[in-house]
């Protein structure tokens, strides 16, 4: 029996013929609605998606190659304007690493979960993983724990289930190539959509060639916004040391409670310059309960730096208090990224 509540999307370009003909000769056994996206392939390859359509596959041409999540975002506004009654949306890839079986289990998982996210993810431990794809996902895995605060067990996954309340949401995504599919993770954190993962096979076929995915271009893409987290964090960091150091020469020798006036100063400066580089850029939420938090957290950490720098240059250490003060706010940087990610500019608008 064929699932026909279930759409499967299959973004490709210039496809390796064989290997799709087989993946799809199973896989229209099972569904009924299969949306291929040709994503500007050369035109060789035209036939072959003309007797897609003759097996009643729906075929969406780009007309030039606009890139992986151009097309998954071409497919979801097609479905979602024109397929009422769908049920769930598989997002699968074209070079054979997902079996029908496994898409099959996403797609009842989707169906169970209606409000998740749901992710095919693959074991990265067993020998037959290339290198590239191992790399890759270590490094994009833990970049995800530490700075967006989600814990997945497969980023680079293309295989993935939503449901047409979820897929709307991702319309907007930013992200035209790969990145988009790792935008979308970042919005399930911004927008509190719950992450579902599914144990699937691990296929690679001739150690992934196929695959277009080019991991020193495409991975800069997908960095791009933990740059900005950087960026942000260290030009925070720089302006308030400066601006303690200035105020530190500027006022007077005798001023009581010198080292913390300093630090007040630098910080009510550095803090506004944060907040709006991180409402605006970063986590993208400027309401009015994230300005009365931030500003919390700031008064909060503004007195614990300075008189924790006070205390250090007092009676601990005899040397110049900026380096303290260097070594002190890099610690209470890190606490405060957490606290900005999990408190201050957590977002409650979309939570399912």
């Amino acid at each position: 029996m064929k699932n026909d509540d279930v759409f499967v999307v299959i973004p490709t370009l210039d496809p390796n013929e064989e290997i799709m003909s087989q993946f799809m000769d199973k896989l229209t056994k099972s569904f009924s609605n299969i949306v291929v996206v040709n994503d500007g392939s050369k035109e060789k390859h035209d036939k072959y998606f003309a007797s897609l359509e003759k097996k009643k596959v729906i075929v969406l041409k780009n007309h030039i190659n606009y890139g992986k999540g151009r097309s998954l975002k071409t497919a979801l506004n097609y479905i979602l304007n024109n397929y009422p009654k769908c049920k769930a949306i598989v997002t699968a890839d074209s070079d054979g690493q997902h079996s029908v079986e496994d898409i099959l289990k996403v797609a009842k998982s989707t169906k169970k979960h209606p409000n998740s996210y749901v992710l095919g993810c693959r074991n990265f431990k067993q020998e037959n993983v290339p290198f590239k794809s191992r790399y890759g996902n270590v490094i994009t895995r833990n970049i995800f724990k530490i700075f967006v605060g989600l814990k997945i067990t497969d980023t680079q996954t293309g295989l993935r289930g939503m449901s047409p309340a979820v897929a709307k949401k991702f319309l907007a995504t930013s992200g035209e190539r790969f990145e988009y599919e790792t935008n979308t993770l970042i919005e399930c954190k911004e927008k509190n959509i719950p992450i579902q993962e599914e144990v699937i096979k691990t296929i690679y076929i001739n150690d992934n060639s196929e695959s277009h995915f080019n991991p020193i271009k495409d991975s800069a893409r997908i960095y791009k916004l933990f740059i900005k987290y950087i960026f942000s964090a260290i030009s925070s960091f720089v302006l308030d040391i400066v601006l303690f150091a200035i105020f530190m020469k500027v006022l007077p020798e005798d001023i009581k409670y010198k080292i913390v006036v300093s630090t007040i100063c630098a910080r009510v400066i550095s803090s506004l310059y944060n907040y709006l580089v991180n409402s605006r850029m970063v986590f993208k939420s400027a309401g009015k309960t994230s300005i009365i938090k931030y500003f919390v957290l700031v008064i909060v950490q503004m007195f614990a730096s300075g008189l924790i720098v006070d205390t250090l240059s007092k009676y601990v250490f005899s040397f110049n208090p900026t380096v303290i003060k260097i070594i002190v706010d890099s610690v209470i940087f890190v606490v405060n990224f957490f606290i900005q990610r999990e408190w201050v500019f957590k977002n409650k608008r979309d939570k399912n």
